[in-house]
């Protein structure tokens, strides 16, 4: 019986919706033998009436909004204006989190690889609010613990701002979370300021008949014993999605590489210089925010 493959091209089709976003800046040490390296991402949630995601911005927002441009947009916001330094080096945060109203069913979004997995959240942060307060920029906050993910958090929430969300997977509290911090100091989210905007939602639709290799497609949903499988998977071999792939080329196809000085190697070498720069940055990124889902 012959096998009719289609091929969907993803349209987005924009409409606007209005949301208040919060502006984060996550510190993190990714590295846990290099503490001096510390990273810096600015991290976006948005939240509106559905639910929120939240994001890195050097990700996934256009680069063509510049430093400078992002500190006047939030200039005027709760949290008044702020100071990017320049010389920050974006990190390299890839995981977006997303949690649906009302019941915060919350969802991590990370890469493997070259694939995209959506691991369905199935704890929930278990607070203890503590009498302590403090004022952190223009916001006055309380202070509470909790343990989730591998980590000890502290937590500083304010009343003040009628949203119980908070950065990654974090909410619950009567009030956002304007910093969170991990017991060991690896993992600082604090936030900086916010605006409401006219946000673009995304409707995919799916058309048949088009041939397009390698754009759009879907998460892949996936238990946490799965994803922990994958990431094992990728530690023993990181080409094997690669290997998988170039099997599914015609026969006969010819497939040319070139290396970065631009002189052309075999799949095998491709295959080595692959393997050797992902085992050197897994290496390196070994501080994970959610160590309990890396085991």
């Amino acid at each position: 019986m012959k096998k009719n493959i289609v091929f969907f091209l993803l349209v987005s089709i924009f409409a606007n919706a209005q949301i208040n976003r919060f502006y984060y800046d996550y510190k993190y040490i990714s590295d846990s033998t290099n503490k001096a390296e510390v990273k810096s991402d600015i991290m976006l949630l948005d939240i509106d009436k559905n639910g929120s995601k939240y994001y890195s911005r050097e990700k996934f927002v256009s680069d063509s909004i510049s430093k400078a441009d992002l500190a006047k947009q939030l200039k005027g916001g709760l949290g008044g204006s702020i100071n990017i330094k320049k010389n920050i080096k974006p990190g390299t945060i890839f995981a977006t989190v997303t949690k649906a109203y009302p019941d915060y069913k919350v969802s991590l979004s990370e890469k493997i690889g070259q694939t995209i997995y959506k691991v369905v959240e199935d704890q929930k942060p278990e607070w203890k609010i503590l009498p302590e307060k403090q004022k952190i920029g223009e916001y006055n906050t309380q202070k509470a613990t909790t343990t989730f993910g591998g980590r000890q958090w502290v937590a500083w929430f304010s009343a003040d701002i009628p949203f119980q969300d908070g950065p990654y997977k974090f909410y619950g509290l009567p009030g956002l979370i304007v910093k969170l911090e991990d017991k060991t100091g690896s993992h600082i989210m604090t936030l900086i300021g916010n605006k409401k905007t006219e946000a673009s939602t995304e409707e995919e639709l799916q058309l048949p008949g088009v041939t397009m290799i390698g754009l759009g497609g879907k998460d892949i949903e996936v238990t946490k014993k799965q994803f922990k499988k994958a990431w094992k998977d990728y530690q023993t071999d990181p080409t094997k999605d690669m290997k998988q792939s170039m099997s599914t080329l015609p026969a006969g196809a010819v497939v040319k590489m070139r290396n970065q000085d631009g002189k052309d190697i075999g799949v095998n070498e491709m295959y080595r210089n692959i393997e050797k720069r992902a085992k050197e940055e897994i290496q390196k990124n070994n501080n994970k925010i959610e160590p309990d889902l890396y085991k």
